[in-house]
């Protein structure tokens, strides 16, 4: 029998979601909550990599369990388990799915978004990126439309990462502010290791004026992540909705 775990997490004290040998994990957490409250060994998969201090709203993991088990106890596991996981990670429900259903290799788009705060604010200190300075918003929204163009971002990828391919299909790629935050959202199938934190770093050099658009469409018809701008910090960075087809819930 196989369950969906909705869960979020604060990542700041995380090595990243997945398992690490000499670091603590989002994974190893869960892990170590469900087989203790199981009573039996229990493997968590993710829907895929955050990096270390990123952070998730509505994160999906899946497990299997030899017996099935009833709607009731899978609310009182919940409860359970927040009991014995860390303050910085929360499950939000646990439901049955179909048996081939995969928390990652079934997931159709992810959305994240990127947080600043132009302003100290003790609330956000954690999930937010303390940048001073003032930001052409109508130059990066173009950036963006630009952005949403093209569908190789080979420029704004990890090096050296294990990838098959740089191809991804982005639906969406905007900022907003509200007061002195800047909230940069985008959506798309897939996502290439520090691929919207390399993104955001380039946007912030259109918006103070240190390239402008012609640039940032060279930057991404070269491919070279040295031409991009820098990789801004994990913590502003946050996984907000995974989408999965109809067909996989029961």
């Amino acid at each position: 029998m196989r369950y969906f775990v909705k869960l979020s997490y604060k990542g700041s004290q995380y090595h990243g979601w997945q398992y690490q040998p000499n670091a603590t994990s989002i994974q190893e957490e869960l892990e170590k909550a469900f087989s203790t409250i199981l009573q039996c060994h229990t493997a968590i998969t993710g829907a895929g990599r955050t990096d270390a201090g990123v952070h998730a709203s509505n994160y999906i993991a899946h497990f299997d369990m030899e017996h099935p088990i009833y709607t009731k106890d899978l609310e009182f596991l919940v409860f359970k388990l927040n009991g014995f996981l860390p303050q910085d990670i929360a499950i939000h429900q646990i439901v049955k799915v179909k048996e081939d259903a995969h928390a990652r290799f079934d997931a159709i788009k992810r959305y994240y978004q990127y947080q600043i705060c132009q302003h100290k604010n003790p609330f956000i200190t954690d999930t937010s990126w303390l940048r001073y300075g003032k930001l052409d918003i109508d130059k990066m929204n173009k950036a963006g439309q630009l952005l949403m163009k093209y569908t190789d971002f080979g420029s704004f990828a990890k090096l050296h990462a294990d990838t098959k391919t740089n191809i991804c299909h982005l639906q969406q790629a905007n900022w907003s502010i509200n007061n002195t935050v800047l909230l940069f959202e985008i959506s798309a199938d897939r996502f290439l290791r520090n691929m919207v934190r390399s993104i955001v770093g380039s946007m912030i050099d259109i918006g103070s004026g240190k390239i402008g658009l012609n640039d940032f469409k060279t930057i991404i018809e070269s491919k070279d992540r040295s031409k991009a701008g820098i990789s801004v910090p994990a913590r502003g960075l946050s996984l907000v909705k995974i989408d999965y087809p109809d067909k996989l819930w029961e």
